[in-house]
Formats: C-alpha cells, sequence, structure tokens
C-alpha cells in the first residue's frame, strides 16, 4: 500500500474516512482544527463547521443515531461545551458508529487552560482510545469505529497538540463502505425520561465490564519487555518521549485503549519488572488506577504535572541525568508577545475605546484578545467562548451593587465567536436590560483558527454556497432597539470614534457592529497589496502617536518614526492618528 507523510489530524481524517464514516461536524478549534479541514476533501462524505462543539456532537449523535457513521472533534475546552450531549449520548449509545475526537493541550499553546481530558471518560462512562504517533491515529480511528458499533458506546479518540501536529510515516489503506443502518424506532433506547434513563444506567455499568475485557485483550495494548529493572506504564506522546530515552533499557506496557484501563495487564507487567515508573503529561490519570490496585510506582513525585513532558525531563526526572549530545547556544531569541497583525480591522475600535479611563473591557475567546497588550491596553477579562457578554453583564451589576456606577462596560466579542455562544449572553443583557455596550467584530472569517468558514461568510466547509446570517438582523431579532445599533468601518477612525462616543453615553443596552475583513484573507491582501502608508520624515515631530496603534509595521529606531512597507497593508489608521498630517499614503 501506500505510503506518505501525515500529520496526526490528517492521518485521523484518513482513518475516519477509511471506516466509512459518513458525516462529520465540528468546531474548528486548535489543536483539531485540521482534522475536519482534511477530512472534508474525501469524496463521498459530508463534512460541515457547526456554530459551537455541542451543536457538532448534537448533529453527529443526530448521524448515529440515524444509522451513519459519525465523528464530532473539537479542543480540550470544546468538550466542555459539549459536555451535555456527551454524557446523555454515553446512556443512549449509538446505531451507527460515533467517535468524539478531542484535543487536548499541554502546555497551552493556544488555549486558556491546561484541562486534561481523559478524565471525561470514566465521568461521562465511555470508551477512550489515545494514539502516540499518525499511523496509530489511522489505525486506532478504524478500530473506534468498531469499538463503538460493537460495544454500543461512544468512543473518546484523545490526543495532544504533539500528536495532532507532529509528522509520521503512514501506510493507507482503502475505504471500508459501510452501508447507513437502518434507523427503528427505539423510545427506551434514544428518549431518555428518568425511567428510560434508570434501566440504561445499569447497561452502562454491563457495557463497561465488557470494554474492561476488551481493554485486558486488546491489540491497542501491549508491553513490550526490555530490561526489567525499569518498567513504565506510559501512552500517548509519551511513549514516544520514553522510547527516546531509554530504547531496549527499559520495559513498556504501552496503553493505547485507555478507559476502561487493562487492569489485569497492568498487574501482570508490574509484576515483571523490579521498579515501575508512570510517565504521563498532566494529571496523574493512569498513575491513580495503579496505586487504587495496590501496586507501588513511582509518577507524579517525580513527573511535573503541569505543561509538556519532554525526553530531557523524563531522562532528569528518572535517571537524574542531563541531555547529552545536545547543541545548545548561549544566544537567546528576544521575547515576541503575539500582537494583532499590521492593518488588523479590530486595532481602529480599540485605539477608540483606549480613550475612556471609566471603561471595563470583557474580552473574549480570538485574536481580539490581544486587545489585552500595550500599547492599547483594552482587555480587562478573559473567561471562554461567549462570556464578554455575559460575564460583562455580571461585570455591570457588580459596579451597581453598592451604588457607585462609576464604570462602563464594553464587551468584545467576535462574529464567529457571537454565532458560537455570544447570541444567548446578548439576549441576556436585553432580557435583564443591561446597559452595556456590545462590540461584535465582524472580519468576515473565523480568523485566530486559521480562517475557517462560519455562518456569516456565505460559503460552507465543503464550499458550498451558504447562506450568509446577518448579524445586524440577528442583534434586532434579540430585542437590541433599531436606534441603539451602529455598524461601522473600524479602519474610520472619526465614524468609529462617534460611535464609541454615543454608546458610551447610552443609558441602555448598546451594539457596535465592526465591519471590515480580516487583513490576512488572501482576497483581501491580493486587493490591498500595493496600498502603503509612508512617514513624511519632514512633517513628522516625532510625537508617537501614530505608535500608539500597536501596530507592527511602525517603529522608531535612531530617532525616526518609521513604517515597514514589507508589512503595511495601507489602512490608515496610524495616518488618521497622526496630528501632524506626516503620514501619506501611496499606492492605489
Amino acid at each position: 500500500m501506500k505510503k506518505v507523510i501525515m500529520t496526526g489530524n490528517e492521518a485521523i481524517a484518513r482513518g475516519a474516512y477509511e471506516a466509512g464514516c459518513h458525516v462529520a461536524s465540528a468546531y474548528p478549534g486548535t489543536p483539531s482544527t485540521e482534522i475536519l479541514e482534511n477530512f472534508a476533501t474525501y469524496e463521498g462524505v459530508y463534512a460541515e463547521w457547526a456554530p459551537n462543539e455541542k451543536v457538532g456532537f448534537e448533529v453527529a449523535s443526530g448521524a448515529s443515531i440515524g444509522g451513519a457513521r459519525s465523528m464530532t472533534t473539537m479542543k480540550h475546552v470544546g468538550l466542555n461545551v459539549a459536555a451535555d450531549p456527551l454524557f446523555t449520548m454515553a446512556y443512549e449509545g449509538v446505531n451507527g458508529g460515533f467517535v468524539v475526537v478531542n484535543a487536548d493541550d499541554p502546555g497551552m499553546h493556544s488555549s486558556q487552560n491546561e484541562q486534561d481530558n481523559r478524565l471525561y471518560a470514566p465521568h461521562a462512562k465511555v470508551a477512550m482510545i489515545e494514539p502516540s504517533d499518525s499511523q496509530e491515529c489511522l489505525d486506532y480511528m478504524r478500530e473506534a469505529f468498531e469499538v463503538s458499533e460493537k460495544y454500543d458506546t461512544v468512543v473518546l479518540f484523545r490526543v495532544t497538540t504533539r500528536i495532532s501536529h507532529s509528522k509520521t510515516v503512514v501506510e493507507l489503506g482503502e475505504r471500508k463502505e459501510v452501508k447507513v443502518k437502518p434507523y427503528e424506532k427505539n423510545i427506551k433506547k434514544y428518549v431518555m425520561t428518568p425511567n428510560h434513563s434508570k434501566i440504561k444506567h445499569y447497561e452502562v455499568e454491563e457495557r463497561l465490564e465488557a470494554l474492561r475485557k476488551y481493554s485486558n485483550n486488546c491489540s491497542l495494548n501491549r508491553i513490550e519487555m526490555g530490561d526489567t529493572k525499569i518498567g513504565i506504564i506510559t501512552s500517548g506522546i509519551s511513549y514516544q518521549y520514553c522510547k527516546e530515552v531509554f530504547g531496549d533499557n527499559a520495559s513498556y506496557l504501552k496503553i493505547g485503549f485507555s478507559y476502561p484501563l487493562p487492569d489485569e495487564m497492568i498487574k501482570e507487567f508490574a509484576s515483571k519488572v523490579e521498579k515501575l515508573y508512570v510517565v504521563e503529561e498532566n494529571d496523574p490519570y493512569i498513575e491513580k488506577e495503579v496505586k487504587a490496585l495496590g501496586i507501588k510506582c513511582l509518577g507524579k513525585e517525580i513527573i511535573p504535572i503541569c505543561e509538556e513532558l519532554n525526553p530531557d525531563i523524563i531522562r532528569r526526572a528518572i535517571l537524574g541525568e542531563e541531555s547529552k549530545g545536545n547543541y545548545g547556544s548561549e544566544l537567546k531569541a528576544p521575547s515576541r508577545p503575539p500582537v494583532l497583525c499590521p492593518g488588523c480591522p479590530h486595532r481602529g475600535i480599540f485605539h477608540a475605546v483606549s480613550k475612556y479611563k471609566d471603561v471595563v473591557a470583557a474580552g473574549d475567546i480570538g485574536c481580539y484578545t490581544l486587545g489585552m497588550n500595550a500599547p492599547l491596553n483594552v482587555t480587562d477579562t478573559v473567561i471562554c467562548m461567549g462570556a464578554s457578554i455575559s460575564g460583562g453583564v455580571g461585570l455591570q451589576k457588580a459596579d451597581m451593587a453598592d451604588g457607585r456606577q462609576d464604570k462602563k462596560v464594553f464587551a468584545f466579542i467576535g462574529d464567529s465567536t457571537f454565532y458560537h455562544s455570544g447570541v444567548t449572553g446578548l439576549i441576556e443583557v436585553v432580557y435583564n436590560n443591561s446597559p452595556i455596550v456590545t462590540v461584535i467584530l465582524d472580519n468576515s472569517i473565523t480568523g485566530m483558527t486559521g480562517h475557517q468558514e462560519n455562518p456569516g461568510t456565505g460559503k460552507t466547509l465543503q464550499n458550498r454556497v451558504a447562506p450568509v446570517i446577518d448579524i445586524e438582523t440577528l442583534v434586532i431579532g434579540c430585542g437590541i432597539k433599531k436606534e441603539n445599533i451602529r455598524v461601522v468601518d473600524p479602519y474610520k477612525l472619526e465614524e468609529t470614534k462617534k460611535a464609541v462616543k454615543e454608546a458610551h453615553d447610552s443609558t441602555e443596552p448598546f451594539v457596535i457592529i465592526t465591519k471590515q475583513p480580516c487583513a490576512l484573507i488572501k482576497e483581501v491582501m491580493k486587493r490591498r497589496v500595493n496600498l502603503k502608508c509612508k512617514v513624511n520624515e519632514e512633517v513628522c515631530r516625532k510625537c508617537k502617536m501614530c505608535l500608539k496603534t500597536g501596530c507592527p509595521a511602525l517603529k522608531f529606531q535612531n530617532g525616526v518614526v518609521s513604517i515597514d512597507e514589507s508589512m503595511c497593508n495601507g489602512c490608515e489608521v496610524c495616518k488618521q492618528v497622526c496630528p501632524f498630517t506626516a503620514i501619506e499614503k501611496v499606492g492605489e
């Protein structure tokens, strides 16, 4: 068969395709995004971006009940959003196989927390599988659908950032053509009223016992005997790190089917080695089970619980040795915190709001989180997707609690995030008459995860034309008065400042919608390729007001303000800020 190099995410998509998966629905979230983007390219499958993870999970659930093999994908915090249907589908079970791909982010490369979602499997009582390289991503996905249908269970397919984004050699197979199973009405299975759920709980516990037997005998869990002085129980990417450090100088219990854990295999392996270690990233999930079996082992006493592991950490923890043979350098790269891109349409509105010292700004998940950075210094809080609006209501209520009312709350949220979970927050604003300002930053794309379509872009994941869900109409439908809505171009600072002032002074719920596409959209870049701004050094007074926009294309070096033409896209925000008209527009 053909061999190719694939990332874990590409291999997961291929594995789902080869397994005969028919339907996939998800919301983009790093490090899981590329799974659905790749799955959507295969013929004979249906793939979609859903407004949020809960909806994606429910679409896949319905497809499974309808008899189709289905999949949903999400990053770790996305499973929090989808937890409600997860726990109930664990009781209902499946018709067509149903796999939930969950990508954790140890080290928090692009996340607000470092939760370990392996704990969802025992909590929801569903099967869990963990691959350790791209080939296993493909092979284990095929097995996941078989397990799902054989044991009537949702399967949690758990990966991490390093598995998702690392590349290894993969041997491709052929697609297994699986017919959609007939749907048969069965209210005791698919309608979870209390009476039905009580019966299903007993079935779930029986299923877990059957899955435990499978775990102890399946090929996904295996013992690799080497030197018996050191025994290591591990899974996922940690297995690769351990192999790199120890090679054949240790024995391994590699766990690929990680819930229920293989208790008999753990006991057998422990009896064959002199000293037992459990090596796993983040929480002591496996370690607790091993110790609960009465087996002595070392785990989080020496292995860090925070951030990612790597071979050096493991070598130091177990052997007490430092790495040998690595090339080092005394030079350190300068700190480069993330910033809004040159020409980012969010910069104008943040600059306008930054002038108000009584503003408390509730931020959200997306590029606009970076409004927290100097010199803008606008964003005060970020909790989770959609929380800017509802959290903003709470901030406003706290300001009222002791009668102060000396703060004005602005809530910033992107277009995709508004569709995801902001609508209900805006309904909260209207229903409880909270006079906060909701700023919806419509840049016509889902930006931070790499430019995915959303309900406002007019296209689907599979590039089909779709209706545009108009944000202004949606806002009016939520109950915001039309006279309290402003739609502005954030590149035009005067109209943006005017809208901000009107919103700031309003005593009613108010919405500003900024409309300007992301500067990094390819069509936008092509359209603006010749548009630049340039500093006229003879006119420039070096007041540095332009630098307060925070645009990385601007720099002050050797006493001179200049604009890097390779970065500038001619948005003209700096030109409008300059009080001495020292910045000129060039190009057409």
